[in-house]
C-alpha cells in the first residue's frame, strides 16, 4: 500500500525486447523509488527481467551524463569540459549549416533502438532530417534480413497472438534464447508445458532456456533452412501435410515439394551437425502434433542465408494447417500489425522533392571512410548518432573506431552514459532516460499499444531527444510548424484514430482489434493472399523464388587458419550494449567470457578461467574462457555486448566479427564469423 506521499505512474519499457513491458514507477518527493511491472496489464503480469527491475539504478546512476559537454582532448579520449545548451546548439547548428551548404547528403544521422519509442526513436528526429536532406539510415543491424524472409512469404512482419502458445501442444523455440531475451513468452510456454505442450529448443548453443526444454537441437551456425527444409521433406514422405490448406492458401506447392524432397534427413544431417534420428523425431512430432506452434527469433538470421532461413522456417505453418488454430503458427515478430502513421510522425513530406542516398548502418566502418565518389556521393563530414552506440555494436569495430577517430568528421552524440562512442563525440549531449519523457510504443511480441508517461522531472540538463532536435532545428533557422509540436502531439498523432488515445491515458495500454487466429482461413498479406512458397517478385528480380540453405560465408575449416566457428549472442543481463555499466548487472557477468568446448579447449591446452586470444584476419579479442558444454563442438560463444573499454585489451567482439551482408534484406552477419583461440601466455 502506497503511503500518501507516494505516486505510480504508468510508463513502458522502452528497450530493444519483443516483450514491450508495461511499467508502475513509485515516485516519492519527485525521485523514483522503484519500477515494477504493470499487474493489470495481462501480458506483463507484474513481472520484469532483471535488467529492468534495476532502471532506478540506470537513471540515478552516478556516471550519468547531467550536461551538455564539448571535446577538449583527442579524438577518443573522452576528454570534454561543460557547455551551456545554448553554446552547444549554436555551434552545432553553423556547424551543420556550413557542411549542407556545400551538400546536406554529407550529414548522416546514425540511430536505432536503444529506445524502441515511436516519439524518441524517429520521430522529431526524422522530421528533422528530413527538413536538412540529410542522408538516409538503412536500419538494418538487427532484424532486416528476418523481416525480409518475412515479408516474402507471410507478406508482412505478421504472426500468431503470443498468449494462444500457451494452447500449443509442440512449441519449437527456433533461434531464441526466451529466458534472456523474451522472458513473457517463456511463462506462456511453460504453461503449455504444464498443460502437457513438448518444448523443442533449436540452437547452436545450450541455452539457459534449452536447459528447460524436452529437446535441444544443437545444430550448426547458419544451418537452420537445411532442417527446415529436411522437416519439408519428412512431411511429404510420410504425408503429415494439410493439402486442404495447402491448395486453397498457399502459392508454389510443386516447386517447393521439389527442393525439399531434394533434402532427406541424412544430408541435413551433415550439414547440420546433428543426428539423422533428432531430425527425423522433430519431423514427426510437427507433422503429427496439433496445434503446433514456432516462436522464431532474431538470432538465426544473422547469417549470409539468414532471410532464406526465417522463409523456410516461414513456411512450415502452411503445410501442416497449423494456422487454422489460435494456438498454432508461428511468430518472429507482429510490429507489422500495428497501425503506425509514420508518414505523419516522420513527414516524410518535408524532403521535397529531394531523395538523399541511402547508406547502410552496418557498413558504418567502411563508409566512413570512403572518399567522395560517383557512386558514393559526398563523404561523410558529420554524424550525429542518437540511441546507438555503433563503436560497440557495429561489425568490424576496427573499421568503426578508424572512421569516428577521423579529424574532419564532425560528430555529435545524444546519450545517458559516456559509452565507447561517446568517448569519440564533439559535442556530448545528455539525454532523458524513459522516466523522464512522452512516448508510445508499438511492440514486436505481442499486439498491445503502450504509452509512457515521464514519472520524474529530467535528472541535470538532461533533455528529450525530441526538444534536442526542436531546439537544433529552431537554430537552424527551420521554422516549420511540425518541427515545434510537443512530444504529446507527438503520441497522439503515431497512431491517430487509430488508437484511442483516452484509453492509453486512462490505463497505459490498449490491444488492437485482431483474430485470435489470423490466418485460419488465409488471407495472408501478400499480394495473392497466399503464403508464398514461391515469391513472384523475387523471381521477377532473376533471384531464387524458393527457399533455400545458402551456407555461411566463413565456414570453419578445422585445417585452416580459422577452425572455429563463432556466434555473440547477447548476455543475459546485457541488452546489446545497454545495462553494461549497471554495476549489479556487470556482476552478475563477473567479466567478458568466451564459452569453449572442453574438446576444443583440450586440444588448445585452454583451462576454464584462462586468458584466450580470439582472433582472425580483422583483429583479435582478449577474453576469459569457459570451458563449458554450452558450446558445440567446433563453435565458440562470445558473450555479449561488453563496451570496448572494459575489454581487457580495450576490444569486444565486434572486432572478429565482418560487414559482409545477408542474402536479403542488407542485414549484417554476425554470427558468421570464422575464428581461432588461443590461450596467453
Amino acid at each position: 500500500m502506497n503511503s500518501p506521499d507516494e505516486t505510480q505512474v504508468r510508463g513502458a519499457c522502452p528497450h530493444d525486447c519483443p516483450d514491450t513491458c508495461a511499467l508502475v514507477t513509485t515516485v516519492r518527493d519527485g525521485v523514483a523509488t522503484r519500477v515494477q511491472g504493470n499487474p493489470d496489464h495481462p501480458l506483463t503480469g507484474g513481472v520484469l527481467c532483471a535488467k529492468v527491475s534495476r532502471y532506478t539504478e540506470r537513471t540515478y546512476h552516478p556516471d550519468r551524463l547531467l550536461y551538455p559537454q564539448k571535446r577538449v582532448g583527442p579524438k577518443g579520449a573522452g576528454q570534454f569540459q561543460r557547455v551551456s545548451w545554448d553554446e552547444a546548439l549554436t555551434d552545432i547548428a553553423a556547424r551543420l549549416q556550413a557542411i549542407a551548404a556545400r551538400d546536406p547528403e554529407a550529414v548522416l544521422p546514425y540511430s536505432y533502438a536503444g529506445t524502441m519509442g515511436l516519439v524518441q526513436g524517429d520521430g522529431m528526429a526524422a522530421r528533422f532530417f528530413n527538413r536538412l536532406g540529410a542522408s538516409r539510415l538503412d536500419q538494418t543491424i538487427c532484424a532486416s534480413a528476418g523481416t525480409a524472409g518475412l515479408m516474402n512469404t507471410l507478406g508482412g512482419k505478421v504472426g500468431m497472438k503470443v498468449q494462444f502458445f500457451a494452447e500449443a501442444k509442440l512449441i519449437l523455440i527456433w533461434g531464441s534464447n526466451s529466458i534472456g531475451s523474451n522472458l513473457h513468452f517463456w511463462r506462456i510456454a511453460q504453461e503449455a508445458k504444464r498443460q502437457g505442450a513438448r518444448l523443442v529448443c533449436i540452437d547452436p548453443r545450450r541455452t539457459e532456456t534449452a536447459d528447460k526444454c524436452h529437446e535441444h537441437i544443437a545444430l550448426r551456425p547458419g544451418t537452420d533452412a537445411a532442417l527446415a527444409l529436411a522437416l519439408m521433406h519428412e512431411l511429404i514422405q510420410h504425408d503429415w501435410l494439410d493439402h486442404d490448406y495447402i491448395a486453397q492458401h498457399t502459392l508454389g506447392w510443386a516447386e517447393l515439394r521439389e527442393r525439399a524432397l531434394q533434402w532427406p534427413p541424412e544430408r541435413a544431417a551433415e550439414v547440420c551437425g546433428v543426428p539423422v534420428e533428432q531430425i527425423q523425431r522433430l519431423a514427426r512430432d510437427y507433422g503429427t502434433t496439433q496445434p503446433a506452434a514456432i516462436r522464431l527469433n532474431y538470432g538465426m538470421q544473422r547469417v549470409h542465408g539468414g532471410g532464406n532461413a526465417v522463409r523456410a522456417v516461414a513456411c512450415l505453418p502452411a503445410l501442416v494447417g497449423a494456422w487454422r488454430h489460435r494456438g498454432g503458427g508461428l511468430l518472429l515478430s507482429s510490429s507489422g500489425q500495428f497501425p503506425v502513421q509514420r508518414q505523419v510522425l516522420q513527414r516524410p513530406d518535408l524532403l521535397g522533392e529531394r531523395r538523399p542516398r541511402l547508406i547502410n548502418m552496418s557498413t558504418i566502418g567502411d563508409d566512413l571512410l570512403r572518399p567522395a565518389s560517383p557512386d558514393f556521393g559526398p563523404a561523410i563530414e558529420a554524424l550525429v548518432v542518437y540511441n546507438s552506440n555503433p563503436v560497440a555494436v557495429a561489425p568490424e569495430s576496427a573499421k568503426v573506431v578508424a572512421g569516428f577517430q577521423r579529424e574532419d568528421l564532425f560528430t555529435v552524440v545524444l546519450e545517458h552514459f559516456q559509452t565507447d562512442t561517446a568517448d569519440h563525440a564533439d559535442y556530448l549531449l545528455p539525454a532523458t532516460t524513459q522516466l523522464e519523457h512522452w512516448d508510445v510504443h508499438l511492440a514486436y511480441g505481442h499486439t498491445d499499444v503502450l504509452l509512457n508517461r515521464p514519472a520524474i522531472a529530467p535528472v541535470g540538463e538532461a533533455l528529450p531527444n525530441s526538444e534536442i532536435f526542436r531546439r537544433l532545428a529552431q537554430k537552424m533557422g527551420f521554422d516549420d510548424a511540425c518541427l515545434a509540436e510537443d512530444d504529446q502531439t507527438l503520441c497522439r498523432q503515431a497512431f491517430g484514430e487509430q488508437v484511442n488515445f483516452d484509453t492509453l491515458l486512462a490505463q497505459g495500454f490498449a490491444s488492437l482489434p485482431l483474430p485470435d487466429a489470423p490466418f485460419a482461413h488465409g488471407g495472408f498479406p501478400t499480394p495473392s493472399g497466399r503464403c508464398e512458397f514461391l515469391n513472384p517478385q523475387l523471381v521477377a528480380q532473376g533471384l531464387d523464388g524458393l527457399p533455400q540453405h545458402l551456407p555461411n560465408r566463413e565456414l570453419p575449416d578445422p585445417h585452416g587458419p580459422w577452425p572455429l566457428a563463432m556466434i555473440s549472442p547477447p548476455a543475459r543481463n546485457f541488452l546489446n550494449s545497454t545495462f553494461v555499466n549497471v554495476n549489479s548487472l556487470s556482476k552478475l557477468e563477473t567479466e567478458p567470457l568466451l564459452e569453449i568446448h572442453p574438446d576444443d579447449a583440450a586440444a588448445r591446452q585452454i583451462r576454464h578461467g584462462d586468458v584466450v586470444r580470439v582472433f582472425n584476419a580483422r583483429g583479435e579479442y582478449h577474453c576469459k574462457a569457459d570451458v563449458s558444454e554450452r558450446a558445440r563442438p567446433g563453435v565458440v560463444v562470445g558473450l555479449g555486448l561488453w563496451w570496448r573499454k572494459m575489454g581487457l585489451n580495450g576490444t569486444n567482439v565486434n572486432q572478429l566479427t565482418g560487414q559482409a551482408l545477408t542474402d536479403m534484406g542488407r542485414g549484417p552477419t554476425f554470427y558468421d564469423c570464422a575464428v581461432q583461440v588461443s590461450a596467453l601466455a
